[in-house]
Parts: structure tokens; sequence; C-alpha cells
């Protein structure tokens, strides 16, 4: 993300501004940043899960939305586009511009935006009544921290880290209890090169 030093907005000020603009900008306490693109491995890992949710919620009267979706954390702000979101509620069925109740929230992690998804962006995201997992998941190798939200209203972490023998395995490891999905690291990182050269 880039910050953009624009004079303060109120929450309809970003969102009538952001309809005008040629790229996507979160919105946190008036101010406005601008959304930056990502790896390859970072996008095939968000391809090849939304793959694997939309056809498993099929019928569920889910929706699973990609990084073009914006959730809104409350109606005035903070605003995010995460990687991956799917909301199940009905108050989000006829939504336009951005769901506000997600029970599944993905981000696939970057060395420009990890901080800043690990820290404030999750402090955001706990504030959603109906969150009930947060998963970060690491495109170089096989990583995924999973955040869920207990009978205790605390949350937890369930942290799978994949090997070799995971990487050629499709037997399920990863349970995505949110939306009952249980996924293997070989479907996740499909056609992802976890060796290579990553400089191009």
């Amino acid at each position: 993300m880039i910050a953009q030093l624009k004079p303060q907005l109120s929450p309809q000020e970003y969102l009538d501004w952001e309809t005008q603009q040629p790229i996507r900008y979160g919105y946190i306490d008036g101010q406005v940043y601008a959304m930056t693109g990502g790896s390859i491995p970072h996008n095939l890992v968000a391809v090849n899960l939304i793959a694997l949710l939309k056809p498993h919620l099929r019928g569920k009267h889910c929706k699973v939305l990609s990084s073009d979706a914006k959730i809104a954390v409350t109606e005035e702000g903070p605003f995010h586009y995460p990687d991956i979101s799917v909301t199940c509620d009905e108050r989000d069925s006829k939504a336009q511009n951005y769901i506000c109740y997600p029970c599944l929230i993905v981000e696939v992690l970057s060395s420009s935006t990890e901080a800043f998804d690990r820290g404030k962006k999750f402090r955001h995201y706990r504030q959603i009544a109906t969150l009930k997992e947060y998963v970060l998941i690491d495109p170089k190798q096989m990583s995924i921290e999973c955040y869920r939200l207990n009978q205790q209203g605390r949350w937890e972490l369930f942290h799978y880290i994949g090997d070799s023998e995971d990487r050629e395995s499709n037997s399920n490891q990863i349970e995505l209890v949110s939306v009952g999905l249980n996924l293997s690291f070989k479907q996740i990182y499909e056609d992802i090169d976890l060796t290579g050269d990553r400089s191009f």
C-alpha cells in the first residue's frame, strides 16, 4: 500500500471520490492509500484458493470475492481490499460497493504489506462481529497462519507448515472452519515455483 497525502475525507467523500479513480484506494481515519499490485506467486495463491472456495460454496448463499471487492469494517470505515473474502450473510446479498459481514478474510503476504496485514489491518478486521477466520498465506513458502475465533471470543492461531512431501500430496491438511473446507498444500500452491528465481 502507498499512503496518499490528501485533505481529510469523510467516509462518504471517500466513497464518492474513489469511484472516479483509475485504481483502488483503501481508507483509514480520513486518509486514503493506494492499492499496489502483487507478484505472480501472490496472484496464483489467490486464484487457486478462489477456485477451491467457489464450487465448495455454490448453492449455499455465499459470495466469494477477490481483491477488487471492498470490506467496510463499519459504515464509517476503515475500508480495506483483502485478497479474498467470503460472506454468507443475507445483509450482504445485495451489496454493490462493499460488504460488511464477512465470515472469512484471506490475505496473501507480500514484503511491502506483511506488517500491516499482521498488525493494524487485523486489529480493524477483529471489529467485524461476523468474522470467524482470518488467514495469512505466504506465497514464498508453504506456511499458512489461520486465526480462528473460539467460543470464548478469543482469537487462536493454527499454523500450518508444509514440506516437500506435502507439495506432492493431495491429502487434506488445512481446515477452513468458517466455510467447512479442507485443503491440501498441493492445491493452494499449485503452479507456484517455490525454489526458482523470483527476480522477474
